[in-house]
């Protein structure tokens, strides 16, 4: 009998034979974060960015949700080629839940993602970062909920172009603003207040809070709570675009 869970499966497990084959695609991704972390984390030993002075607490849960907003913004192009070659239209013609179609695609995103944050972390650790086990932990939590929602809208916005032409500047639009006004560099409180208050229309700019919150042990905070119900419901209304992109898709 078939069930949305072993349909996700199979998906997950097609996609995830191609990763395991490519070492350059698991390895690549993490490259410029960790470029930013080698030339950009020095320039900020010794500024007082955070209670105890300490710049990489500040620095490295940017640069993990900078890995998940890059990252699976883009994963819709494999999609736009698969579609060239006539895969998506003959998984149309299968059985499997079109729900499956989209959560297996998005699992093996988010394990992925979640492989070069580790590599990410340890990096830092090797560089100076002291952090709680519980907040780094957290850490990835957050940048597996928004690899989630980026990862069903780029999909989903796959699925209604037909060009990699049309996707590229549209996910470039998003995802640029995105990364300046959320944080991911550098606190917003260090910004003008007009440029502070613009940023807080940006879902991301509350999970890089959480996060930066999390990496110093404070767990019970406002920025927690306001993180957390922004990356739940930001990751529940992007599987809810993607689901029905991918409904449309094979109707």
């Amino acid at each position: 009998m078939r069930t949305l869970a072993s349909d996700t499966l199979l998906i997950f497990g097609r996609y995830a034979r191609q990763t395991l084959s490519s070492r350059f695609q698991m390895l690549f991704g993490v490259l410029m974060p960790l470029l930013y972390l080698l030339f950009f984390g020095p320039l900020l030993t010794g500024l007082p960015l955070s209670a105890d002075g300490d710049s990489w607490q500040v620095l490295v849960p940017g640069l993990l949700l900078q890995l998940g907003l890059f990252g699976a913004s883009f994963c819709g192009f494999a999609v736009i080629l698969e579609k060239g070659s006539g895969i998506v239209e003959r998984m149309r013609v299968t059985p499997v839940s079109r729900l499956a179609l989209l959560l297996g695609r998005v699992l093996r995103d988010t394990l992925l993602f979640l492989f070069q944050a580790v590599l990410l972390v340890l990096a830092a650790c090797a560089m100076g970062l002291r952090a709680p086990l519980a907040g780094i932990l957290i850490g990835f939590g957050f940048t597996a909920l928004l690899t989630v929602s980026l990862a069903s809208l780029s999909y989903a916005l796959a699925v209604k172009v037909d060009k990699p032409q049309e996707f590229g500047p549209v996910v470039n639009a998003v995802t640029m603003p995105s990364m300046l006004l959320s944080g991911l560099m550098l606190p917003m409180a260090l910004a003008p207040g007009w440029l502070d208050a613009l940023s807080h229309v940006m879902p991301v700019r509350y999970l890089v809070d959480a996060v930066r919150d999390a990496y110093v042990g404070q767990y019970a905070t406002a920025h927690m709570l306001y993180g957390t119900v922004a990356a739940l419901a930001f990751a529940a209304l992007a599987v809810t675009v993607g689901t029905r992109a991918f409904r449309g898709a094979g109707s």
